[in-house]
């Protein structure tokens, strides 16, 4: 059973909706560690991301914090990354962000349900 939309076929539409309320973070990516102030909502299974800039991430708890050993994650890419939820033990809450240029950059990132 899916509680994704189906198309005539009755195959699942690997599609979510953002969540309406509450659901959108921003965030400057800087020369320090930077993290969404808003926890993610507790049934939130995936967050999408994109910069406009080139940034390093790393997903945790209300103390993460990124680093130039973190995941780099490029500008101008639109990607979806599964954070736990719906119960699962080891949910992200947070996204920690650093920038990997020498300008400061924007961060956004919306949760899906």
């Amino acid at each position: 059973m899916t509680y994704l939309p189906l198309d005539d076929d009755m195959h699942a539409i690997p599609a979510l909706r953002l969540k309406a309320t509450g659901g959108a973070h921003a965030i400057t990516a800087a020369a320090t560690s930077a993290r969404n102030s808003t926890a993610f909502n507790a049934d939130t299974r995936v967050v999408s991301v994109y910069a406009t800039g080139n940034v390093y991430l790393r997903f945790g708890g209300a103390s993460v914090t990124a680093s130039a050993s973190d995941h780099y994650f490029p500008t101008g890419v639109y990607y979806d990354f599964a954070i736990g939820g719906g119960g699962k033990v080891g949910q992200f809450s947070h996204i920690a962000v650093l920038r990997a240029d020498s300008a400061d950059c924007s961060v956004y990132i919306s949760e899906k349900e």
